[in-house]
């Protein structure tokens, strides 16, 4: 009987030091992932001041970059917007009225739609659309050997593959997230006024949500909408050329950098708020 004892005792405390083996592993994969990208991100700021790696593929790349995320999706961006000016703005604009608070429009809508909404939504809309397509194409370009060929090119694949994404992506979801709150006040002002559920007064409306940013709110959308990015196109580009000789390997790494670009997403943002409101 204790032989048994001992024998589940030991197969227990096997099971336990694998268990914490691979999370140890997995920890220290997450660890090396997330330096890469932070070297990534600096990397991409000081190439970015060097107009001499600016060369013309470089900036045929980068504005390809921004015409495929910051230019195609302006249709559905502004379709959300107008969803969020319809279901948001509306309704605060309403309830504020109905309890006699008018002055806190302005506040109110800074606050969920500028600060916290607008950022969200557009990254994560970024990082779909984006990400995943990114992290697929440098994967293909990495197993069918088209890094090496602009090595042998004597060129620099981190200038020509990965700075025009990684910038890319941050100019264009700061773009469309400006795009998306002036769409959405804009929108759910007109549907106020529709519905009679708020002021007439244009020039009222503009003035108590303009009166309503504070420094601290232009940085906080600076931060959500740049930040996220820069880390999600960073993780996607070593996501991508991270994989080894096989197709197979590309769903696996593009869901990884998917997975770890939301989280960091949710992450950067909630430092953001606490390092600007706090």
């Amino acid at each position: 009987m204790s032989a048994d004892v001992s024998t589940v005792d030991g197969g227990l405390r096997t099971s336990a030091a694998h268990l914490i083996g691979r999370l140890g592993a997995e920890a220290w994969a997450q660890w090396d992932e997330l330096r890469h990208a932070a070297a990534v991100i600096g990397t991409s700021l000081c190439v970015l001041v060097r107009p001499r790696c600016w060369v013309r593929p470089v900036r045929k790349a980068f504005a390809r970059q921004v015409l495929a995320i910051g230019v195609e999706p302006l249709w559905f961006v502004g379709a959300m917007a107008v969803f969020v000016g319809l279901s948001v703005v509306v309704q605060l604009s309403y309830w504020v009225g109905e309890l006699g608070q008018s002055q806190l429009l302005g506040p109110l809508l800074v606050a969920v739609v500028a600060r916290e909404l607008g950022p969200l939504l557009i990254i994560l809309l970024v990082i779909i659309r984006s990400g995943s397509a990114m992290a697929n194409e440098l994967g293909v370009l990495q197993i069918n050997g088209g890094v090496r060929e602009l090595e042998a090119q004597g060129r620099d694949p981190f200038t020509h593959l990965v700075l025009p994404r990684v910038l890319g992506m941050a100019v264009s979801a700061f773009c469309l997230t400006i795009i998306f709150i002036l769409i959405a006040f804009a929108s759910g002002y007109l549907f106020a006024v529709w519905l009679g559920t708020g002021s007439r007064d244009l020039l009222l409306f503009a003035d108590t949500v303009s009166g309503a940013v504070q420094p601290q709110d232009i940085l906080n959308i600076l931060a959500k909408s740049i930040l996220p990015a820069l880390f999600a196109s960073a993780t996607c580009c070593v996501g991508g050329l991270g994989v080894g000789t096989s197709d197979a390997e590309i769903p696996r790494a593009t869901q990884r950098a998917l997975t770890r670009s939301v989280a960091g997403l949710f992450v950067i943002s909630a430092v953001v708020s606490l390092l600007t409101y706090l």
